[in-house]
């Protein structure tokens, strides 16, 4: 499942540190707007403890885990949708990414340059939000001359898509995102052909100082970022971007101290990334035997010849049917062989969908 989350924000509120500490890719972050000009793109295993476990029953030879894909996308800056500040070149790099992680600045630091001059988290999140908004318009606007003409020759996909073209139009002039507008289901398909940056799923990322990440019910600025995020029905995690930089050198005992002395029981990182996974709907099976435990990816409501064709096309082709057993049950039973005789082991069908933390062993006849 190649899909990636993009790493947005005004410059200097610690987009380039934090994909640092994702990727340990040393991307540059430097004190001065559009230090990163080109997106960086890295892959990070998702954390999933469910792995660890099953390797420790089966032994295999090697472990997969899953991966998630992150786009670090340069600062977006007021003007953006008019082409200021490289704006059209970011806006399109935001276009191609499936989910938007928006970092916001929630810490003081007169070392550290705010583009605005000024720290205030829930400005800096508008001018971004406008600014994707006022590019959706330019969109909408374009799309709407073109499909108009066609609806009125009564062109039945033409009518269907100015439609939803005039349902969006009121939504965006109102400065509010495509987003938070209710689609029906014959509304969905037209929608995501026009690929507008405000109907993807956002995930908030307030970056605290170091001192602060403990407790973030303590900081104003965290407060009111969350606040903003329950009228989106998003989700806000707390993160200190430098301190996650040094946490993505250290090994996992080291780790584990540093977190204990900032007070917290979990990386940031760790909480990014199962949330931007999470976010985009995905979850995971897996597959387990001698040569390898592997965990794969996959988008809830996936079918079980579906799952078995992210492994290869060829199994989803002469897919038969699947063993299965959850996770919970192979862990309580201690291997395949126990919870066959316990009986936990199912014969899924074609109809099968596939649940998050399936234990799966494919059959297939090509």
């Amino acid at each position: 499942m190649a899909l990636t989350a993009g790493i947005v924000g005004l410059p200097n509120v610690g987009k380039s540190t934090l994909f640092n500490a994702i990727t340990k890719a040393g991307v540059e972050a430097a004190n001065y707007p559009f230090a990163t000009i080109d997106p960086n793109v890295g892959m990070v295993e998702v954390p999933d403890m469910r792995l660890d476990e099953l390797t420790k029953l089966v032994k295999p030879k090697k472990t997969v885990p899953a991966t998630f894909e992150f786009t670090d996308i340069a600062g977006i800056v007021k003007g953006a949708s008019k082409g200021e500040g490289l704006g059209n070149k970011f806006l399109s790099n935001i276009r191609q990414v499936d989910a938007i992680c928006h970092v916001v600045r929630c810490f003081d630091d007169e070392n550290i340059t705010h583009v605005e001059g000024r720290v205030n988290p829930l400005e800096d999140i508008e001018i971004i939000n406008l600014e994707l908004i006022f590019a959706d318009l330019e969109s909408v606007d374009k799309r709407m001359s073109r499909v108009a003409k066609i609806a009125k020759t009564k062109d039945k996909e033409a009518v269907a898509e100015l439609a939803v073209l005039e349902k969006i139009k009121p939504v965006l002039e109102e400065g509010k995102s495509a987003r938070s507008i209710e689609f029906s289901d014959d509304e969905l398909p037209i929608v995501k052909g026009l690929f507008l940056l405000t109907t993807k799923p956002v995930l908030y990322v307030a970056n605290v100082a170091e001192d602060e990440v403990a407790d973030e019910e303590g900081n104003e600025y965290v407060q009111q970022v969350k606040e903003f995020a329950a009228t989106e029905n998003a989700e806000v995690i707390t993160v200190c971007a430098k301190a996650e930089e040094e946490i993505a050198e250290l090994d996992d005992e080291d780790k584990a101290d540093f977190l204990e002395a900032l007070g917290i029981e979990e990386s940031g990182l760790d909480k990014l990334i199962r949330a931007a996974y999470h976010l985009l709907g995905l979850a995971t099976y897996f597959t387990a035997g001698e040569q390898e435990v592997r965990a794969w990816t996959f988008k809830n409501g996936m079918k079980a010849p579906e799952c078995a064709g992210i492994i290869h096309t060829d199994f989803e082709r002469g897919f038969i049917r699947a063993e299965t057993v959850s996770y919970d049950d192979l862990k309580e039973h201690g291997s395949m062989t126990s919870a066959k005789e316990a009986g936990r082991v199912r014969l899924e069908g074609k109809e099968y969908i596939v649940k998050d933390g399936d234990v799966m062993l494919f059959r297939f006849n090509v």
